[in-house]
């Protein structure tokens, strides 16, 4: 009863979406208050409620462990905790891209509710939304349908992958596609503008809250998993330019560079062709991630294990996004305007210069992660494009929108003023020296790259402090106020997560050994001796858990444990975190020696300062949360305005 109730939601949904494009575009084109605009809005919200019963149902297949479901069949077990019952209901691919349409359906619902102020300016941008809705929604039905049914059912599913039942990872892919499919809503708002030849300034004052609020869930995203891949997979590190991380890195590049140019062309004019480039772009990137994740042609811890064959449905979605959006682009792009001429050291010119970096860092990561494909679909034997290209070729770029990004606050818009930003942040300038030395002493041997991006965290906070405390007392009203600290936060994030980078960077190096009870090694002065070794299992697990003591006082106790429906071994790390950083441990097999005694692989490393990774990734997200509260002030004081 579930699965044919829930293919009914999904086929509704799938016409609703249909209905909301085309009437919608009709009541666009009759200004955008007729009846068919109307409807419009009502075919958005039915999309949104069809949809969201739908992934109600398919939870409750999951709670139920309804093994008739061919879905929940291959990704729960009757003995998971309840927890991961729910949240494996997007575990797997089908059930990811229901929650996708879902958030699609979602925005396209808001943009009804708050989207652009004229009429037939947001109904175009519904009919848009619509659009994008309905290709997802026939993806899903035709090709990825999670209700499914399996024809015998079986006694017992086959679980969830045990390396994603973990709390970070459940809460991971809610939040990265609330910035990925946020994101379709600057798409939409972009290409509706160039429909109705609205100006680059009015078309930015539109997107840029959709904008900013997905920007800020992408980062909130992509921060919960690189945590939970520092953590769940043993290997010792927080980011590995895996292709699936950089499905995410790329838009999350581009979104910062449409937030920023967003800006300027609102405030000033300036850019309105490159920001509108930049919501096509950065939302087609987004259709990419999907596919290198959903297609089967890369492989990766994080990647769903599909056929081609749906991958070719997913590149068919990104190139009628693609070919629509950039098609518009290249037609109606002379409508946008022009703003009023800068100069070089302008805060119209570092908001251009930082964004061309950002731009051109994606473009370097898009060439690593496709390079390996094209190499191969030539007939080329397989190649491997790692860490050294991309911390080559996209750390350089990354370190200069660093230097740049402090000095952009202090200046003036459209007349230069560099002597007088100077002058205003020279407190903070007389903290790098300071700061290259205090680097170069504590990590002493560190990388040049290192030493210098930890720098520039320094320099990066310090310009955020100077700039908040210039900037708040001179705010007038709420939305300023709130604007200058979500600038001031985000920026401070930025250094942050630079500094903890560096840090990390220059961790020494780890430890690997065979330890009985009572034996000890060291690691970065810390004394680890093995005290026990016993049974913890879980409810759905078997595991050895290993207690070790450290000099300082503190206990460490990492897991192996077997997931018994899914035959799998896990390692669970243990962490000792304090204020100079993580230890971290993994325990492996336990070996026979010649006495009868048992010896345990055990790995230990030493991350220093790795805690400032989530507090900069945290003060992004509130950055930009607070910016995104600014910007609802802002539109309700035009509202009341007379």
């Amino acid at each position: 009863m579930i699965a044919e109730l829930g293919r009914f939601l999904i086929a509704l949904a799938l016409i609703a979406s249909l209905a909301q494009m085309a009437l919608s575009w009709a009541g666009a084109s009759q200004g955008g208050r007729s009846p068919y605009a109307a409807a419009g809005r009502t075919a958005s919200l039915a999309a949104l409620l069809t949809s969201a019963l739908g992934f109600a149902l398919l939870i409750a297949a999951f709670v139920q462990s309804d093994f008739s479901v061919a879905y929940v069949a291959g990704h729960s077990h009757v003995d998971k905790p309840l927890f991961y019952k729910i949240t494996a209901a997007w575990g797997g691919h089908e059930g990811s891209m229901l929650l996708w349409c879902l958030i699609l359906a979602l925005f396209g619902y808001g943009l009804t509710r708050v989207g652009p102020a004229e009429p037939a300016f947001r109904a175009r941008a519904v009919s848009l939304q619509g659009l994008l809705q309905t290709l997802f929604f026939a993806f899903l039905v035709f090709a990825s349908n999670p209700f499914d049914r399996l024809d015998p059912a079986p006694l017992q599913g086959r679980d969830l992958n045990p390396i994603l039942q973990d709390p970070a990872l459940a809460i991971h892919p809610p939040l990265l596609y609330l910035g990925y499919v946020g994101l379709s809503a600057a798409f939409a708002i972009a290409a509706a503008g160039l429909i109705q030849k609205i100006s680059g300034r009015d078309i930015a004052r539109a997107l840029r809250p959709w904008a900013l609020g997905a920007w800020a869930s992408l980062t909130a995203g992509i921060s919960l998993g690189a945590w939970w891949a520092y953590y769940e997979l043993g290997w010792g590190g927080w980011w590995f330019w895996d292709p699936v991380e950089n499905a995410s890195f790329m838009p999350w590049l581009l979104g910062a560079a449409l937030v920023h140019s967003a800006i300027a062309t609102e405030k000033r004019g300036a850019f309105p062709g490159w920001t509108v480039f930049l919501a096509l772009l950065a939302y087609v990137l987004s259709i990419l991630g999907a596919f290198l994740v959903r297609s089967g042609v890369i492989t990766s811890v994080h990647a769903f294990a599909l056929d081609p064959e749906r991958g070719v449905w997913i590149l068919g979605m990104l190139g009628v996004s693609a070919v629509a959006g950039f098609g518009l682009f290249a037609l109606r792009a002379g409508h946008l305007g022009e703003g009023e001429g800068f100069e070089p050291t302008s805060r119209e010119a570092f908001i251009g210069a930082n964004n061309l970096l950002l731009a051109a860092a994606a473009g370097v990561v898009l060439v690593g992660t496709l390079y390996p494909l094209f190499v191969e679909m030539l007939g080329g034997a397989p190649v491997s494009v790692g860490p050294p290209y991309f911390d080559a070729a996209a750390t350089p770029l990354l370190v200069l929108t660093l230097l740049l990004m402090p000095l952009a606050p202090f200046l003036p818009w459209s007349n230069g003023g560099a002597k007088p930003a100077l002058k205003q942040i020279r407190a903070a300038l007389l903290l790098v020296p300071a700061a290259l030395a205090g680097i170069a002493l504590v990590w002493f041997g560190a990388p040049v790259l290192a030493v210098i991006g930890g720098a520039l965290g320094v320099w990066a906070m310090a310009g955020a402090v100077m700039d908040i405390a210039k900037a708040f007392p001179l705010a007038q009203t709420r939305a300023l106020k709130f604007a200058a600290a979500g600038r001031a936060m985000a920026h401070a994030g930025v250094g942050f997560i630079a500094l903890g980078a560096a840090a990390d960077a220059s961790r020494p190096p780890d430890v690997n050994s065979a330890l009985g009870r009572g034996e000890s090694i060291e690691i970065a002065g810390h004394t680890l001796t093995l005290t026990d070794v016993r049974r913890a299992d879980g409810p759905n697990y078997l595991a050895d858990r290993a207690t070790l003591a450290v000099s300082d006082g503190r206990t460490i106790s990492p897991e192996r444990r077997f997931y018994w429906a899914a035959d799998q071994h896990t390692r669970e790390v243990g962490l000792g975190s304090s204020i100079t950083g993580d230890i971290y441990v993994s325990i492996g097999e336990a070996r026979p020696r010649e006495d009868g005694s048992a010896a345990y692989e055990i790995r230990a490393a030493f991350h220093p300062l790795v805690w400032m990774l989530g507090l900069g990734a945290t003060l992004i997200v509130l950055g930009g949360v607070s910016a995104l509260i600014a910007q609802v002030l802002t539109r309700r004081q035009r509202a009341v305005l007379p």
